[in-house]
């Protein structure tokens, strides 16, 4: 006697056991609470077997439950790898990849390989989780993202860390400032006029204290900022001078922002892929995460960013 359920039914059951919610499953997959329901009762009475536990506040995998979604995981994953491979169904799949990054990269990275990725895979929803460093770090560590882009994490047992580029800090300020038409300055220099910088809770504050620690007349924040995004804003406004990652700078055309190389000493920092040692990928965020390894840093810019080999 055949089976009497279909793919929504297994989508379902996979959602509310990821979720541990009917609710929070029937919003992911867009249908209402009733419908939704009624794909778990569906399955069930066609399996014979009770596959979730529901209390008022929870719900939780039976022991059958369990064994029973580790195989419909791989073979959802198994059926995506599949379909997301043949051209012209690639479109038409649906799924949903987070991936987190500190917001110095979302200039460089996010813009160009998002929009290449939706435009191969338009149905696919991309949630991007912006945050510190640290923060980035921890959500990937714990498997709320499926990846992200970080400059810390190359040392963690857990994570794997797989470098993009290397750049270096240079200094930021408005093409009116006497700095502008220097080819380099040194972090002394930077010191002589009002400095803004990130606070101590940012990754970029912890790597150039560090770094600067043995530096006199090291520059000191008149104005401090919890990103490197609003920071810049403060810069434009005429407000001080700030040192940047190269990549969170605009482009040279830029009307009223200039990047000058810093020097003595010179800082650089590696931003890479990180993800977590063991999980595997599910096939939409396979394809995303490749094609951030795919991309290569920009030639001929002026400010020392370069590709990782």
């Amino acid at each position: 006697m055949a089976i009497n359920f279909n793919l929504n039914d297994l989508q379902a059951f996979r959602a509310v056991a990821e979720l541990n919610s009917f609710r929070k499953a029937a919003e992911a997959l867009h249908v209402s609470q009733p419908a939704f329901s009624r794909r778990i009762e569906k399955l069930e009475e066609a399996l014979g077997v009770r596959l979730l536990d529901r209390t008022t506040r929870r719900v939780n995998l039976t022991s059958v439950g369990r064994d029973f979604d580790r195989k419909v995981q791989q073979l959802l994953d198994d059926l995506d790898h599949t379909l997301l491979g043949i051209r012209g169904v690639a479109a038409t799949r649906m799924g949903e990849v987070t991936i987190a990054c500190v917001p110095s990269t979302v200039y460089y990275f996010l813009s160009q390989v998002i929009s290449r990725y939706h435009e191969r895979y338009p149905k696919i929803r991309v949630k991007v989780f912006d945050a510190s460093a640290n923060e980035v770090l921890s959500v990937v560590a714990r498997g709320e993202a499926d990846f992200g882009l970080n400059f810390v994490g190359g040392k963690e047992p857990d994570i794997e860390f797989k470098p993009l580029l290397e750049e270096r800090f240079v200094a930021a300020c408005r093409r009116d400032h006497p700095l502008a038409k220097k080819r380099r300055v040194s972090w002394t220099e930077l010191g002589q006029y009002d400095y803004i910088s990130v606070s101590k809770a940012s990754g970029n504050r912890l790597l150039l204290d560090q770094a600067l620690s043995g530096v006199a007349d090291r520059p000191q924040s008149i104005y401090e900022t919890q990103h490197v995004t609003t920071m810049l804003g403060l810069v434009e406004a005429g407000l001080g001078v700030a040192a940047v990652p190269s990549i969170a700078m605009p482009d040279a055309d830029h009307p009223l922002l200039v990047s000058v190389p810093l020097h003595d000493p010179v800082i650089t920092r590696r931003i890479g892929l990180i993800r977590r040692k063991g999980r595997t990928l599910s096939p939409a965020a396979q394809q995303l995460y490749a094609f951030f390894s795919e991309m290569k840093a920009k030639r001929g810019k002026p400010d020392g960013r370069r590709a990782v080999k």
